[in-house]
């Protein structure tokens, strides 16, 4: 995701910088205040606190969380299978607190007390169902952010030509105040399309990720209460790995 927001920039910059006009030129500081204070005051408004709060940690978390391997999640359930299989399901007990993934924890700790499966696929798929619909408020609050920051740059080129039309009888000032106006635009879209919009719809892909991988777990742990034999277990996980096509 870094990489992506740099190479966007940084195809941005040096197409700017094709066109012969300096750099600095869009370097102002009162759009840059209208755009970024007015977006964020616009977000405050829409979005609560909390979904605030977990949007930006998400944004965080998209940045330094590495994608699940899910053959080595196979591999982790297939061990807890293949233990309760010879051992019996108590035995994975003592396991459980070194799981990593904390869904994969909590449902092996279902998995010990409710044993039916149709209770226990009901409340994974209740917790699952919730995680999916977190993300998606938190992709949600910077949509809506990415949404309204173009409209408060057209608001900021609004004020800048405003300051131009004060000053008409100058005429290189208002050649110069009018280019000015319009950064504030550029920043509203540049602030939508290269940074906030992007980040929403990779927290929803994210998401869609996070849903198929809990889904692997969900069958996994359900397999494990059944006791299911391992090779069976195997076959109905490996349905979640992806395939790859020969190119």
């Amino acid at each position: 995701m870094l990489l992506g927001v740099v190479i966007a920039l940084a195809a941005t910059v040096a197409g700017i910088a094709l066109t012969g006009v300096k750099i600095i030129y869009f370097l102002q500081p009162t759009g840059a205040l209208i755009v970024l204070g007015g977006t964020f005051g616009v977000t405050l408004i829409t979005t609560p606190r909390h979904a605030l709060f977990n949007s930006v940690r998400h944004v965080f978390g998209l940045l330094w969380t590495r994608e699940a391997n899910r053959s080595a999640v196979i591999e982790e359930i297939m061990g807890y299978v293949k233990t309760a299989r010879t051992r019996g399901l108590l035995a994975i007990e003592p396991l459980i607190p070194g799981v990593d993934d904390p869904f994969l924890r909590d449902a092996l700790f279902h998995s010990l007390d409710v044993q039916q499966r149709g209770g226990l696929q009901a409340l994974l798929e209740t917790k699952m169902r919730l995680c999916e619909r977190q993300g998606e408020t938190d992709a949600k609050a910077l949509e809506v952010a990415g949404g309204f920051a173009p409209t408060i740059g057209v608001l900021g080129t609004v004020v800048g030509l405003i300051e131009v039309l004060r000053q008409f009888s100058n005429v290189s000032a208002v050649a110069t105040g009018v280019g000015t106006a319009f950064v504030s635009t550029i920043y509203g879209l540049a602030l939508a399309n290269l940074i906030l919009l992007p980040a929403a719809h990779r927290i929803r892909a994210r998401v869609a990720e996070a849903f198929e991988l809990h889904e692997l777990m969900i069958e996994g742990t359900l397999c494990l209460v059944e006791g299911i034999h391992p090779s069976l277990v195997r076959e109905r996980l490996n349905a979640f790995l992806r395939e790859k096509h020969p190119a």
